[in-house]
């Protein structure tokens, strides 16, 4: 009879390893890989019902901007991008903008990768002088190639994005380019091992 042990590794210390152990190892990654747009979509829902002040709760704020990057006709990247780009505000609190970055590194452009990295400071020219904070601060990178499509991102699809009766697609809608964008990633410490 099997137990849930024979799947696992044996050693207690990495150092112990055998070959053997990582490739059990390896099997269960590639399952759990797999349900990554799951575990996303899990934790993108926890913005529901979060207004943190705001005229719309936070996941609704995400769905609008995807919604209007979508409307416009932006490639499924990008608004798998506008979809995900606030989804660190439950566990960055400090550095939202950071943690969705590193969530979609691996799948997106690096055009895209910066956008998202960079988003909250160029969204702070509307209210950061409100804070005490320079609203100006996004101009440190007005040299940046990827100054125009972060600055495009947060004027067009991001800062008004928290209208309580604007179009706003369900999640369901942006499932499917969810997946597609995170079926295999672009670049990984792991991209070489998983292709083998």
């Amino acid at each position: 009879m099997s137990t849930a042990t024979d799947n696992r590794a044996r050693f207690t210390h990495m150092k112990d390893g055998t070959a053997e152990d990582w490739q059990t190892i390896a099997a269960s990654f590639g399952d759990f890989a797999k349900s990554l747009p799951d575990r996303i979509m899990d934790h993108l829902k926890l913005l529901e019902g979060d207004f943190g002040g705001f005229k719309v709760d936070r996941m609704t704020h995400c769905l609008q901007t995807a919604t209007r990057a979508h409307r416009d006709g932006k490639d499924e990247e990008y608004v798998v991008c506008a979809l995900l780009h606030d989804i660190g505000d439950t566990l960055g609190t400090y550095n939202h903008a950071d943690v969705a970055a590193v969530l979609l590194e691996p799948f997106v452009s690096e055009e895209n990768h910066w956008m998202v990295k960079h988003h909250a400071i160029f969204q702070g020219y509307y209210f950061f002088e409100y804070l005490g904070l320079d609203p100006n601060l996004r101009e440190n990178f007005k040299d940046h190639p990827y100054y125009k499509h972060t600055l495009e991102f947060v004027s067009k699809y991001d800062s008004p994005a928290f209208d309580p009766e604007a179009e706003t697609l369900p999640l369901s809608y942006f499932e499917p380019m969810l997946r597609r964008v995170m079926a295999r990633p672009r670049k990984s410490l792991y991209k070489k091992a998983m292709a083998e």
